[in-house]
């Protein structure tokens, strides 16, 4: 099955244990916790870091988009980067639900996007729900701030470090707080 095969059949669905979703995202997962593990051990170049998060990804990425390691992310395979991206050290994807982080986006350290949520139910508990998660263009998050499932920046907007986005960012603003709020909006120079 392809992982975008998985990903159609996974995105909004509830995948409860022993499910075969349940299986299939975990032998991926499996397949990916060594690739990470080298990736984040001693020192890798730029150009090492792309090829491991290529094959961490099953994705072409391009040279400009730049990893500051140690990155983390459970599953891998449902990451999508633009161009001249910034990431920060410490930061986590919880990508099962989807990631996609648009061109000169800027992520701050410790920065963490979590795309899946275990199910409130307790008979249900270890079951998951995933939805995607979308940075547009020239977005800032800053540091150890969290976007949870289903959220999308917008374009030009910046989160405040700390923060916690649980609703959608309009473009040009910038939040802050827990949950993030919108304290002004982003006036453009011309």
């Amino acid at each position: 099955m392809t992982n975008h095969g998985l990903h159609s059949r996974i995105l909004g669905n509830e995948i409860l244990t022993g499910s075969a979703q349940y299986i299939d995202i975990h032998v991926v997962k499996k397949a990916n916790e060594r690739l990470i593990a080298d990736m984040n051990t001693g020192y890798r170049s730029e150009e090492e870091v792309i090829s491991f998060m290529e094959q961490i990804t099953g994705r072409n990425i391009d040279s400009s988009v730049t990893i500051s390691l140690p990155f983390y992310t459970d599953f891998g395979k449902h990451i999508q980067f633009g161009k001249d991206i910034f990431i920060n050290q410490n930061v986590m994807f919880v990508d099962l639900g989807g990631i996609t982080i648009e061109d000169q986006v800027l992520i701050g350290p410790g920065a963490h996007l979590l795309t899946v949520n275990h199910l409130v139910d307790p008979k249900k508990r270890r079951g998951l729900v995933v939805k995607p998660i979308h940075v547009k263009r020239n977005a800032w998050i800053g540091a150890a701030a969290t976007i949870l499932p289903g959220i999308t920046i917008g374009e030009n907007s910046v989160v405040s470090a700390g923060s916690v986005v649980t609703k959608d960012i309009p473009d040009n603003v910038i939040v802050a707080g827990t949950p993030a709020k919108v304290l002004r909006i982003i006036e453009q120079s011309t």
